[in-house]
């Protein structure tokens, strides 16, 4: 059953407002075919390419995952680690139950990712996420829930910069019902090179959580 926008705000406010999305053994065995990928507590896994998630808020991680169940992202010409996912979307619990297992991610706590990248230069990508990417992510990269726009602050860089890539290579972004990515397209190909990357990555990982 794919959420709209206006949907997915209106269950994170009732789950939030109502204490519907308590966690709790429910909670925890929705996420148990996640976990062995992106770990215990949604941490990560640079080896298995499955980024942290206990960053983000749960109504970006309902979109995305209703992304991949409906072939929105994870589909033909996407990278070999969306197109697994897209595959494990199948162990997903029903649209009913998504909004427990969204909540409960959000809920995990872990310590922030290692470094994997070098020679980013944070002040030189400062100026150019103001240019491209403040006006949706925030100059915090805090994220804009109204514009569906996720936390990038205390995500992978070594997943920041993949999906830069893939966004920038047609990867990601191509389907006809992914707006957002389509608009993530125009921006990463914006980004004149490497080092810009490297850069916009780097002032990414300087901000606060």
């Amino acid at each position: 059953m794919p959420f709209s926008i206006l949907t997915l705000i209106a269950i994170v406010l009732a789950g939030v407002t109502q204490g519907a999305f308590a966690e709790g053994p429910d909670a925890a065995a929705l996420y148990a075919p996640c976990a062995a990928c992106h770990g215990a507590a949604a941490e990560g896994n640079v080896a298995l390419q499955a980024p942290r998630l206990n960053h983000l808020r749960p109504v970006y991680i309902l979109t995305q995952l209703d992304k991949f169940h409906r072939g929105i992202r994870g589909g033909e010409g996407a990278s070999v680690a969306a197109q697994q996912m897209a595959v494990s979307s199948g162990l997903l619990p029903s649209a009913d139950h998504l909004p427990d297992l969204a909540f409960y991610i959000t809920e995990l706590k872990s310590g922030p990712s290692l470094a994997t990248l070098e020679a980013g230069n944070a002040a030189a990508g400062g100026k150019t996420f103001m240019q491209l990417c403040g006006a949706c992510h925030g100059m915090t990269a805090a994220g804009n829930v109204a514009l569906n726009a996720p936390r990038l602050a205390g995500a992978d860089d070594w997943y920041l910069r993949a999906q830069l890539h893939a966004f920038r290579e047609g990867q990601r972004g191509q389907h006809r019902e992914d707006r957002s990515g389509r608009q993530m397209r125009n921006m990463a190909a914006m980004l004149s090179d490497e080092q810009s990357i490297l850069d916009v990555i780097a002032y990414i990982r300087n901000q606060a959580e």
